[in-house]
């Protein structure tokens, strides 16, 4: 029997603004009621809220929390529950990263180095942890999105730290899938460039074009 979307509860991270904004509007589209994270827009948070409690009729709360923060994970999966009544799926559509020449080891700080590691990678793993007991418990157990990139799979990007920590992300889904499921169910979505608010806006760096892929 396919898997319906209708009264599921859906936490996802990042989901005030891009890419995350439309999860959340897709989401409550097919009857889902959604818990919208953000880290610091939190009028974005309520437009995207308003809009999809006006438009579809559904339970939406929103939720303030950075998920390269473990603690923050905790209380993102408790909360969910706690608004929402259950926790069904998680996307962590969350991720950092800034512009920088692919090619200068040094052009990220290590301080920038560990934020890519801990929003990147270790959110993966601290929003699981908290969730697989929730998950196995629900009949039909619990669907887990990671948000990669194709950054991931290539040696190119926005940037050297986010294209190695959404490599080590894949590996990462690759092995709780294998562990934790078949009742949980992990995969991982791999988007290329979108023309998000963030990346239309100035930056003085562009990223290194797929054209120098054939050197490696």
């Amino acid at each position: 029997m396919p898997y319906s979307l209708k009264g599921r509860n859906v936490l996802v991270t990042g989901g005030s603004r891009g890419l995350g904004a439309v999860i959340c509007a897709k989401f409550a589209a097919e009857g889902s009621n959604v818990m919208i994270n953000y880290v610091s827009s939190k009028d974005k948070a309520e437009e995207v809220a308003g809009k999809c409690e006006k438009d579809f009729g559904v339970k939406v709360a929103i939720v303030q929390g950075d998920v390269g923060v473990a603690a923050d994970c905790v209380r993102l999966v408790k909360e969910t529950v706690q608004h929402l009544g259950g926790l069904d799926i998680i996307v962590n559509n969350a991720g950092w990263t800034r512009f920088a020449k692919f090619d200068d080891l040094n052009d990220l700080s290590h301080e920038e180095w560990d934020k890519c590691w801990r929003t990147n990678v270790m959110s993966q793993l601290c929003l699981m942890q908290e969730a697989v007991p929730i998950f196995n418990a629900n009949t039909e157990g619990g669907v887990f999105l990671v948000c990669s990139s194709i950054a991931g799979i290539s040696c190119a990007g926005s940037s050297l730290g986010y294209s190695v920590t959404k490599a080590s992300a894949l590996h990462l889904m690759k092995c709780m899938a294998s562990t934790q499921g078949p009742k949980i169910r992990i995969n991982a979505i791999l988007p290329g460039l979108l023309l998000t608010d963030w990346v239309s806006g100035p930056r003085p760096i562009e990223p290194a074009p797929a054209d120098d892929l054939p050197r490696v």
